[in-house]
């Protein structure tokens, strides 16, 4: 059975464009999932820590038919793949894959929560998935991601910059 699932990208080392187009390839590539569509890629301030680059921020939607655990551990595995390192919380990281949504479903794991538990409060990830589904439901607050991103401050939203779109070619 497929499932719809929603996933942020983020970047802030060198060739930030190409990790996210690696990642993206390596999604697009695995035998369980199909239908990969990308919102539009945007720049952003760090956020926590910051004394480090910017950031260019995406989100892309898949059908797969791995499990929600499966599906993270893709996701660690590309970071892994790609060189990411986890020293600083919050630091400069080469990819960073987070599941924001998966299905409608309410996931509570030591490993895994979803959806992503401060998805609502990140103009980074709001931006790009309402860029991509304005009406997709986040369950554990109730709102669709429009409205969601409605209530962050305006300033925060006008934060994320346009960079342009993610070229597979």
């Amino acid at each position: 059975m497929m499932v719809t699932a929603y996933i942020a990208l983020g970047s802030n080392i060198s060739k930030r464009e190409d990790f996210l187009k690696d990642a993206v390839r390596m999604l697009t590539e695995h035998e369980s999932i199909a239908n990969v569509h990308t919102s539009t890629i945007y720049e952003t301030k760090p956020v926590g820590y910051t004394e480090q680059n910017d950031f260019l921020n995406m989100v892309v939607k898949v059908d797969t038919s791995l499990s929600a655990f499966a599906l993270l551990d893709l996701c660690q595995g590309i970071e892994q793949e790609l060189g990411r390192k986890r020293v600083v919380k919050w630091g400069p990281r080469t990819i960073d894959l987070d599941i924001l949504l998966y299905n409608q479903e309410n996931i509570k794991s030591e490993h895994l929560m979803i959806p992503h538990p401060s998805m609502h409060e990140r103009a980074f990830v709001m931006v790009p998935l309402v860029d991509l589904s304005r009406e997709v439901y986040i369950p554990t607050i109730g709102l669709t991601a429009q409205e969601a991103l409605s209530l962050l401050a305006q300033e925060e939203v006008e934060e994320v910059r346009v960079w342009g779109e993610l070229d597979l070619s």
